[in-house]
């Protein structure tokens, strides 16, 4: 099984392979940057949550 492509299709392809690579480091990047808004949470419940967190670790 033997295809051929023309120049401008494999360099669209390769294009298109960057640009999902691109999109995939900025939202990797977004996500890690994203804060976590611990207002709605009453404070007792986060103190039992972080030393549950400890005790796993």
């Amino acid at each position: 099984m033997e295809d051929n492509f023309s120049i401008d299709e494999i360099l669209s392809a390769v294009d298109d392979l960057q640009n999902l690579k691109r999109n995939k480091t900025k939202k990797v990047s977004s996500v890690s940057n994203a804060k976590t808004n611990n207002s709605d949470i009453p404070k007792n419940t986060l103190k039992l949550i972080e030393e549950a967190e400890k005790s796993n670790n």
